[in-house]
């Protein structure tokens, strides 16, 4: 993880101290065995960074046309970019046919990480579940995948296609783990925006709703930051593409502020521990995190955040948001939430999975 970091996060402004930073990046990728060169592929590819991750590789390399190194990277790279080419194909096709039959459609989650992508496809649509999923079967031979008790309550199907290796994950009429965020999801469409990925041109949510997103995804789902996550978010911090003002007002409104506050804390202090400076948050910002990446530790392929009480702070205050919102109905939903990780938690040791139910 260490080393894929520095892949990423290397400093680019060219100082002394980048300049010897990367001088002994390029000595250890130049070195690097092919048992280690496989782990870190491998682990890219958890991360979501391949592309990026090889590309500066890549760059680290002798000229040389024949060097062993740089031919494992282009092989990596050729099939990587040979899926997403695939995937982008089908992604495009799929938002095509929703809006010619004029459901409302946007891609969340799985374009933030271009040129890399995401494992699966996720959309929004605020459109009928039902009418959806018959749609899907019927113009795309897919097929329904069982929905476990969080699926449910999440308001989530995953579809798979023939042809298409990923599964398609959409989101109907709700967003979070327990489908509880109905603010930000009733928005999410009005509020989206057109970008250009590859040859083709899809619906993304704006910067604001992204971050929320990646936010309760990452603070009140996982509990855990892939690679990509600080990448993505650094993009966008660096090259102020984020509207604070926008960002708190919705955040707030759904009632994840606090929440938002410490994901950009964490991404920010993250890229401080590789590039020997912090990105800039307003003071606001800073104030609102209840913490930061002093806390955040790697395992098992991720960066994980504690769930023990900081997390769990969260959770309660969102929750406590929602009820003087008298969002009562969220609030029913979201109090499932500690039973249903409960739930898949003795599942997974009795059964050795929480599927059906996480």
């Amino acid at each position: 993880m260490a080393l894929l970091s520095r892949l990423l996060l290397i400093p680019q402004d060219g100082d002394n101290t980048s300049s010897s930073m990367a001088a002994g990046l390029r000595s250890e990728v130049r070195n690097i065995s092919r048992d280690r060169f496989h782990d870190l592929v491998t682990l890219a590819s958890s991360n979501h960074v391949v592309v990026r991750g090889l590309e500066v590789f890549l760059r680290m390399m002798p000229e040389a046309e024949n060097d062993i190194r740089a031919e494992w990277a282009r092989n990596a790279l050729e099939t990587e970019r040979a899926r997403i080419t695939l995937a982008l194909s089908f992604l495009s096709e799929i938002c095509a046919a929703f809006e010619s039959e004029k459901y409302d459609v946007a891609v969340i989650k799985s374009l933030d990480h271009w040129p890399d992508l995401g494992s699966d496809l996720d959309l929004y649509t605020n459109s009928n579940s039902s009418d959806v999923s018959e749609f899907m079967k019927s113009r795309f031979d897919a097929r329904t995948a069982p929905q476990s008790w969080g699926d449910r309550l999440a308001g989530k199907w995953n579809f798979s296609i023939p042809g298409l290796p990923e599964a398609v994950e959409i989101h109907m009429g709700r967003l979070g783990q327990t489908g509880e965020q109905v603010v930000v999801a009733s928005r999410l469409a009005k509020r989206s925006r057109l970008v250009t990925i590859g040859d083709y041109a899809f619906r993304v949510p704006s910067v604001s709703d992204r971050i929320m997103i990646s936010t309760l995804q990452r603070m009140y789902r996982h509990f855990y930051f892939r690679l990509c996550d600080i990448v993505d978010s650094a993009e966008l911090l660096e090259t102020d593409a984020i509207d604070f003002e926008d960002l708190r007002s919705s955040a707030m409104d759904a009632g994840i502020w606090e929440g938002v506050a410490t994901y950009l804390a964490i991404v920010s202090d993250c890229v401080k521990q590789y590039r020997g400076y912090d990105l800039a948050l307003p003071p606001f910002v800073r104030s609102a995190a209840r913490f930061g990446g002093e806390l955040v530790y790697y395992s098992s392929e991720f960066l994980r955040v504690p769930i023990m009480p900081q997390s769990a702070r969260l959770y309660g205050s969102q929750l406590a948001g929602l009820f003087r919102k008298r969002q009562l109905q969220n609030c029913a939903r979201l109090s499932l939430l500690p039973w249903l990780a409960t739930a898949a938690v003795v599942g997974q040791r009795i059964t050795g999975s929480d599927k059906g139910i996480w």
